[in-house]
């Protein structure tokens, strides 16, 4: 029997813990997202990852303050929105956002795109809030390593987390190797990659070995490369399954072939378009 323990949470650089299996809760609006929040930390989720654009930061407040855990419990990241970057548009989207959260902090506070000619100023802001002590950590989502390597240039504060579409159909090797060795945790979202490869023979030999899902084995490759994952599901039953990987473990040789499985197959945007 695997360790329950092992692969459940991450040391940021910083010194805080995160777990690293988490709630992606993109695409969904209203009820559905408060009932889908609330139904994962019944559940046993305890990071729950937003943001200012997806619209939904009021529901999963109110999901929080429903669930009865205490606040230091859970993990919550939001993300600045595209057009509110800037310094001061910066710091005033976070303060709307912590509000919509009903939080007094927010854990982890990242910047969602690399916006051209924005990226220092937005940075510079989360450095601001950062040493405030308003937020526990900051990080970025969808910096490939050339953002990576030019926010080196002007940071006072290196991110703790880096949040990018990662599957094993999108392997960004290089990537996860560059954050291991900067102590940046990675982050996959869409890691389920929306069911699009869920009948790929050779994700179902491993599914049938390990008796275990496709979505299952994909969120346990990640877990166990050391990446934080954020599968997005609003079902009960998916939910529960997604946060079901921690009783089994795939084998060294499995794990190399999975690390085969990529083709540069993306369902979101290139970053590198934004450079």
């Amino acid at each position: 029997m695997v360790d329950q323990q092992q692969y459940k949470t991450a040391r940021l650089s910083n010194g805080i813990t995160m777990p690293l299996l988490g709630l992606g809760v993109y695409d969904m609006h209203a009820e559905e997202a408060r009932k889908a929040t609330l139904t994962a930390l019944q559940i046993g989720y305890r990071l729950l990852d937003t943001a200012a654009s997806y619209g939904n930061e009021k529901e999963i407040g109110k999901a929080i303050a429903e669930s009865g855990l205490k606040r230091e419990e859970i993990f919550v990241t939001t993300k600045v929105a595209n057009h509110d970057q800037g310094f001061d548009s910066t710091l005033t989207a976070f303060e709307i956002s912590r509000k919509k959260l009903g939080l007094d902090y927010i854990d982890l506070y990242l910047v969602h795109w690399p916006i051209r000619g924005k990226r220092k100023e937005t940075w510079k802001a989360l450095e601001k809030l950062y040493t405030e002590k308003r937020v526990r950590a900051i990080g970025v989502a969808n910096y490939l390593i050339p953002f990576l390597e030019e926010l080196t240039s002007y940071a006072n504060e290196q991110p703790v987390l880096n949040q990018v579409e990662f599957s094993p159909y999108l392997y960004l090797e290089h990537l996860l190797n560059y954050c291991r060795e900067k102590k940046i945790c990675l982050q996959s979202y869409t890691p389920l990659i929306r069911g699009k490869k869920f009948k790929d023979p050779k994700l179902l030999n491993l599914s049938e070995k390990y008796g275990k899902t496709p979505a299952q084995i994909i969120l346990r490759w990640n877990l166990q490369l050391g990446v934080s994952t954020i599968p997005k599901s609003s079902n009960p039953a998916r939910l529960k399954e997604n946060f079901d990987v921690f009783d089994f473990s795939i084998s060294a040789e499995d794990m190399e072939a999975m690390n085969h499985f990529n083709e540069d197959y993306r369902v979101v945007d290139d970053p590198m378009e934004y450079f």
